[in-house]
């Protein structure tokens, strides 16, 4: 891995409800701590998260398959009018999370937070939120279930490259 000094470094924080809630909602799917309905052998954990899909209908399931590479913070993305959700399926993985800006404003590289989101829990990004896609933890491809509003990757999508000192590293040393 190669580090270029002059780059802000971002410590990765553990989700917790207090420091993730200016970017979304979370909730650990595998292990639901949550009102259900029935007993053993079937429970049913209900209306664990809701996710806004703006004026669309319809819901777009995709997975996002991502292999191991440098924690480098390069580029990140926005939609305005939808929650975007996503959940690890078979890996922890490390993602930056930035808060909803003006368009003319740019990238708030300033403000970028780096969360470890576990596998099996499911994130929903609050509409605006600046993010991309994650990082592996570990030496394998990890995927990511996505569930977005139709086409959300061309009908609302704002992206941003980021060159240069703007580029961020994550610090991956605890």
């Amino acid at each position: 891995m190669t580090t270029d000094t002059t780059m802000k470094s971002i410590p990765i924080e553990p989700l917790s409800l207090e420091n993730f809630q200016a970017f979304g909602h979370f909730s650990d799917m595998l292990h639901p701590a949550s009102e259900k309905l029935g007993a053993p052998p079937i429970e049913f954990f209900r209306d664990m998260l809701q996710q806004t899909l703006g004026q669309c209908q319809i819901v777009s399931y995709s997975n996002c398959q991502i292999l191991p590479r440098d924690p480098l913070i390069d580029i990140s993305e926005c939609h305005s009018f939808t929650a975007e959700m996503l959940m690890p399926l078979d890996a922890n993985v490390l993602m930056h999370f930035a808060p909803a800006s003006v368009p003319d404003a740019g990238f708030p590289s300033d403000k970028v937070r780096v969360f470890l989101i576990p596998k099996g829990t499911m994130v929903v990004i609050k509409p605006g939120t600046w993010h991309h896609g994650p990082f592996c933890t570990g030496k394998e491809p990890a995927n990511i279930l996505v569930a977005l509003p139709e086409r959300t990757y061309v009908n609302d999508t704002r992206t941003i490259v980021l060159e240069g000192e703007e580029r961020l590293t994550i610090r991956t040393s605890l």
